[in-house]
């Protein structure tokens, strides 16, 4: 059967700060992030089904993608959970009430990494996770590809 990759785009705002970083970066700034979710599997044979012809739903990829990431990272300020930030997130979260605290430095590219743990755990069967691109500008992005994170 034909194997067939689905794209849905997504799009939300956060800000972000790099600690510890040795460039303007280090700053608090936002950014418009656009992202590109790509799944693969092959179209429900079933005729008598509902999904006959369908990889996936894309309104199933949609609320995914919106629970798992859109709401959680829509209009937030995300910061790497760490002994030096303790007080700042302290003060932040005391005025501002949308503060994602990480494990990790909270770059385009480690924002992939968690993207593709958290999409890939709540797909049905038989339909896989083949890459994600996120835009932090409308000229800069990163990309994650399951063949090479295998």
């Amino acid at each position: 059967m034909t194997v067939i990759r689905l794209t849905k785009e997504f799009s939300f705002e956060a800000a972000h700060a790099l600690e510890g970083y040795d460039g303007p970066c280090r700053e608090i700034h936002g950014h418009s992030y656009r992202l590109f979710v790509t799944v693969k599997g092959t179209p429900e044979p079933a005729p008598q089904s509902p999904k006959c012809g369908m990889v996936l739903d894309f309104g199933i990829l949609k609320r995914i993608v919106n629970e798992e990431i859109v709401s959680r990272f829509d209009h937030a300020l995300v910061l790497k959970t760490s002994d030096a930030g303790e007080e700042l997130f302290r003060i932040l979260s005391a005025r501002f009430g949308n503060i994602v605290t990480v494990d990790y430095q909270p770059t385009c590219e480690n924002m992939l990494g968690d993207f593709a743990a958290r999409i890939a755990a709540r797909l049905p069967e038989g339909v896989t996770l083949h890459s994600l691109r996120l835009h932090e500008t409308a000229t800069s992005f990163a990309e994650w590809f399951a063949e090479d994170n295998a």
